[in-house]
This record gives C-alpha cells, structure tokens and sequence, in this order.
C-alpha cells in the first residue's frame, strides 16, 4: 500500500511540474513583443502564446493542457506581468485580445481530445490546426465585439478589417502549428504522458 501511495503521489507532482512548465513557456512566449515591438500588428501582438498553448493540450492531454492555460490565465489576471508586453490585472479582460488568452483553455483541451483518442502523426498535425483555427475564429470575434462595445476604433473598423489585422501573424501561428504537431508526437513517444489507446 505504501508504494502505490508514493507512486500516486508522485504522479500528482509530475502533474503539476507539467503544468507549471507549460504556464512559465506561455509566459515566456507572450512577450517576446517585449523586445521586438514591431511584431505587433493593428494592435495584435504577434507572440509565441498559440504555440504554447496548442502544445499543451498535445503533449499533457485534454485535462493537464487546458490545467496549464487556466494557470497562466489566472496568474495574469491575480496581477502578474505575464501577458503580452508584461502586462496583466483583472482589466485586461476589457482588451481586445483577451479573447485570445481565455481560448487558450479551449484549445488546449481541443487538442487533448483528439490526440488521446488518434495517436497518430497526422492526428496530431491536425489537433493542432484545428486547435489554431479555433483561437483565430473565437479570439478574433472577441475582438471585434470588444472594438465595436467597449474599446475604442477608428470609425472605418470593420469585421472584415479585424480578420485584415490578423493575416500577418497568421502564416506563423500554422506553421508552428504543424511543427507543434510533428514535435509532440515525437515527444510523447519519449514522456509517454498521454493514455494508451
């Protein structure tokens, strides 16, 4: 009994080092803007945040994954200058590209699922576009909405200039993705995190 409860003990403290280690890598991503400000484009910046936080949900599942995410969200809203351009507070909910952060939970998990269900290469490329998709769809509507309710723009914004604003980034966030795919499938075959199907 005693050895089952220090490997159960132990599981749960690999568990959070996983976790930790993915939140501190979106911290590290979101501010690269930091020291390059002109990879920021229509107010978005271009960061390495999607990435991370794709790669969570591939290599520590649908729970752990959307775990880490919840975790950098949490911080950086207790306070913590861990968003883009080392911001953060509870009103960063009111910026227009917060919708990007709060999706980070959803993506994560998106790709956990689909990668503990199809342990494959190409499962795992396509858990991370679809991942990617989905934060570009509901992380750009939030901030459409948050122009048009709340923030201010210029009297020309549009939704069709909103999706202007994010063609830039774009191109990188999907080549990551796929390189976020390939890396986590020959990852896992090394951490063996994810459940045997």
């Amino acid at each position: 009994m005693e050895s089952v409860s220090r490997s159960n003990a132990s599981w749960k403290t690999i568990d959070l080092v996983y976790c930790g280690l993915f939140s501190t890598l979106m911290m590290i991503g979101a501010n690269i803007t930091s020291f390059a400000p002109f990879l920021t484009v229509g107010g978005v910046p271009i960061t390495l945040q999607t990435f991370f936080a794709v790669l969570a949900g591939l290599v520590l599942g649908k729970k752990r994954g959307a775990i880490a995410c919840t975790v950098y969200m949490l911080i950086g809203l207790a306070g913590a200058p861990v968003f883009a351009k080392f911001n953060g507070g509870f009103s960063a909910i009111l910026s227009p590209t917060f919708g990007f952060i709060a999706t980070f939970i959803l993506i994560a998990y998106v790709a956990g699922v689909i990668v503990e269900k199809y342990q494959t290469r190409i499962a795992f490329i396509a858990a991370a576009l679809i991942a990617t998709i989905l934060n570009y769809i509901l992380g750009t509507n939030w901030m459409y909405a948050a122009y048009k309710l709340w923030a201010s723009a210029p009297d020309e914004f549009s939704y069709g200039m909103a999706w202007l604003w994010m063609i830039p980034p774009m191109p990188k966030d999907f080549v990551l993705a796929i390189f976020a795919g390939v890396f986590a499938y020959r990852l896992q075959k090394v951490l063996k995190i994810l459940p045997v199907k």
